[in-house]
């Protein structure tokens, strides 16, 4: 198969930063044959990364690729997006799986009460608690779904993990400042 040159520009621009970065979604695939892309965002509203002209692709690795955006929209529960230098459907493909990121200073500040919101790194390294005040674990990783699913393990029972789903059914209330959430959710689910 032969790579356009443009694609590969796409590819080898990463570019390794030591700024905060905050994970607002990942590519999930192609959308056509024209490089656009279909994205789905980890934002609170899908249309949530609109508003940035500029997004950082990588693998949570530490090393970005800055890229601009050509043209953004909500389609459903996904966005649709082309991107500077992705040209093809190629190019798009190449791009699968990759995560977006906006440098953390770029977005607003929130307080610790949790109480105007959070970002979804934020709750990674959170003690759970229960109702009962029983401590279920910690937030190792977060499944981004229809219904997003916080991944918590408990270093006291080995490797296993506990699915809680983010629903508010669930989730009683989430305090960066004490970093802990706590969860209506029994020791034994």
């Amino acid at each position: 198969m032969v790579q356009s040159r443009k694609s590969q520009q796409v590819a080898d621009k990463e570019i390794k930063t030591s700024e905060p970065m905050a994970v607002m979604g990942r590519i999930v695939g192609s959308f056509g044959v024209y490089g656009w892309v279909k994205i789905l965002p980890f934002t609170e509203s899908v249309n949530g990364l609109l508003s940035y002209p500029i997004w950082w692709l990588g693998n949570d690795d530490g090393e970005w690729n800055e890229i601009k955006v050509i043209k953004c929209n909500a389609h459903s529960k996904i966005l649709i997006a082309l991107l500077d230098q992705c040209t093809d459907r190629t190019a798009a493909m190449k791009l699968k799986n990759t995560l977006i990121a906006i440098p953390r200073n770029n977005l607003p500040v929130l307080s610790d009460s949790g109480e105007e919101g959070y970002y979804w790194e934020d709750l990674v390294g959170l003690k759970v608690v229960n109702l009962q005040d029983e401590e279920l674990g910690s937030v190792v990783g977060i499944i981004a779904s229809s219904n997003d699913i916080l991944q918590v393990q408990n270093l006291k029972e080995g490797e296993r993990e506990r699915l809680i789903p983010f629903i508010n059914k669930v989730i009683v209330k989430v305090d960066i400042g004490t970093h802990q959430i706590i969860v209506d959710w029994g020791s034994d689910y």
